[in-house]
């Protein structure tokens, strides 16, 4: 079965039998090169084909299902803080492929849409790398989703970095 945008194939229909019970480590290290790469790539040929980076085609794909009614309603939608979105929407707007507009309902709101150009962007783009990573969440079990955040959490603490400000892979923080 191909990955979403990746080009890869999945091998077995059990990634866990190519996982060693004695020797874990290099397995971990493995599926962690094997999904920084995947979505690198995916995320550069992202960019090649559209011209807009990762992060902007996730949000341009959040707008076409539902225009946001402020920047923290979209940055909620995509996981990811106001600040770094903000930035975003203010490169797409700048691009002509988001339109923001006081809101009717309060006008210290600023709502924003996806307008036609970026309906035509993502019709020819492929599915950003994360929003093929949420759904790949989604089809796995709640149970191990849950296993892979508090592993990915340990992780994290263990290498010091659960303290890093999170930035929204715009290239920007490369």
């Amino acid at each position: 079965m191909p990955l979403a945008g990746s080009g890869f194939v999945r091998v077995s229909a059990d990634p866990l039998r190519r996982v060693s019970r004695a020797k874990p480590a290099p397995d971990v290290l493995t599926g962690v090169r094997r999904l920084e790469r995947g979505l690198r790539l995916a995320a550069r040929e992202a960019e090649r084909s559209t011209g807009v980076s990762a992060a902007q085609l996730f949000l341009l794909e959040k707008l076409a299902d539902a225009p946001a009614s402020s920047i923290a309603d979209l940055a909620m939608r995509t996981h990811t803080d106001r600040s770094s979105v903000s930035v975003i929407v203010d490169r797409l707007a700048a691009a002509g492929l988001v339109k923001r507009a006081p809101s009717p309902d309060d006008r210290r709101r600023s709502e924003t849409k996806i307008t036609p150009r970026g309906h035509a962007l993502l019709a020819r783009a492929p599915v950003s790398p994360t929003a093929a990573l949420v759904g790949a969440l989604k089809r796995l079990p709640r149970a191990k989703v849950r296993q892979l955040a508090f592993a990915l959490a340990a992780l994290n603490e263990e290498l010091g970095y659960s303290e890093a400000a999170m930035l929204f892979a715009d290239g920007s923080d490369d």
